[in-house]
């Protein structure tokens, strides 16, 4: 499934994988809400849920333009620069191209994301 992730005059879209964290998450959609930056390398927010953990492995290694789940906490996590292994973060997805550059640079302002009609 594509994801489309709106802000300003920007439109990025992403992969959204097939398991059931990512089902979960595609089952919230649309959501608009603001972007918080995280460690120096990634953008985060809390859905109004959180998310099954079902079937998902211990933790993951996230590259850049990673969309993923971080369990402990509940928040959705876009990493704009690769990170260490985590345990506890699960992978929901892919951010298409350079994407990733544009969303890293996004302030405070609401970004919408919504499943892309294929």
């Amino acid at each position: 499934m594509k994801l489309k992730i709106t802000f300003s005059n920007v439109e990025l879209t992403a992969t959204m994988y097939d398991n059931p964290t990512s089902r979960d998450f595609i089952s919230m959609l649309p959501i608009t809400t603001e972007l918080e930056d995280y460690a120096s390398n990634e953008k985060i927010f809390y859905p109004e849920e959180k998310l099954t953990k079902e079937g998902a492995p211990s933790g993951y290694e996230p590259k850049t333009g990673d969309i993923t789940y971080y369990a402990p906490w509940g928040d959705v996590a876009i990493f704009y620069k690769d990170f260490s292994y985590s345990s506890g973060l699960i992978s929901i997805g892919k951010i298409h191209g350079d994407g990733i550059k544009k969303l890293k640079n996004v302030g405070n302002e609401k970004v919408t994301f919504e499943l892309l009609e294929e």
